[in-house]
């Protein structure tokens, strides 16, 4: 009962109305994400406090930006153990959504995560980045990226900028590191065909930490030789 009441009024905080069954799905996300996080290490967060804090009402900070509508083609990428694609599923059903996690273990639980919440058109796949974004199934297929804590901001707007549609958003979660991180990531978020359009300043409900979403509209094509082979980013990040 108290989970349920955090979740609630932090949401509520938030100007988010989670409904009674929204709430029971996220609490039973959050019961799986514990099960499976003592055989497989998906997450250092365990207390159902900061998970609820950190993980799912934090995810769910994406609907501030105001671009995640109704029936869009949704990309969470590196997604970890579900954040925020599955927390922002679980809010708007109708998101068409794809995770994807270069890590088989991760992506093993999100499947079997996927088929017990029951959530249709969700998708989880064991894949880089930097190979999907030159997929042509994939290449500026997707109307919203996300991406939580994966890497700089140079090196995730090479993963998620060609992955978008033009005109799509690319909703980078950051936290204290982002003031330095976007001086040196300005030059890729132009070169991926990107646009900096605003940055939120957030504090998450009852802990209060702080956190910053970027985002980043997708206003001209992104160049084919983009992105390059996987570990080329983060080898050498565009500057």
């Amino acid at each position: 009962m108290e989970n349920s009441r955090i979740l609630h009024e932090g949401a509520l905080t938030m100007g988010i109305v989670l409904s009674d069954k929204q709430i029971n799905k996220m609490l039973e996300f959050m019961e799986m994400l514990k099960s499976y996080n003592r055989k497989v290490n998906l997450t250092a967060i365990t207390d159902d406090l900061e998970i609820i804090v950190k993980h799912f009402l934090d995810s769910l900070t994406c609907i501030k930006t105001g671009v995640i509508q109704n029936s869009l083609k949704l990309i969470d990428v590196g997604t970890g153990a579900g954040f925020p694609g599955i927390p922002l599923k679980i809010y708007d059903k109708s998101l068409k959504l794809v995770l994807v996690d270069a890590s088989r273990k991760k992506i093993s639980f999100l499947e079997k995560a996927i088929e017990t919440l029951g959530l249709k058109d969700a998708v989880a796949l064991h894949e880089r980045a930097e190979n999907l974004g030159q997929d042509k199934n994939f290449r500026e297929k997707f109307d919203v990226a996300v991406s939580r804590a994966v890497s700089t901001m140079s090196i995730v707007s090479e993963y998620c900028l060609p992955l978008l549609k033009k005109d799509g958003y690319f909703i980078c979660q950051k936290g204290k590191t982002m003031e330095e991180e976007l001086k040196e990531g300005r030059k890729a978020i132009e070169v991926m065909g990107g646009e900096i359009v605003d940055i939120i300043d957030l504090s998450l409900p009852v802990l209060g930490d702080q956190r910053k979403l970027v985002l980043i509209k997708k206003v001209k094509t992104t160049p084919p030789k983009y992105p390059r082979r996987p570990g080329i980013p983060q080898k050498r990040p565009v500057k």
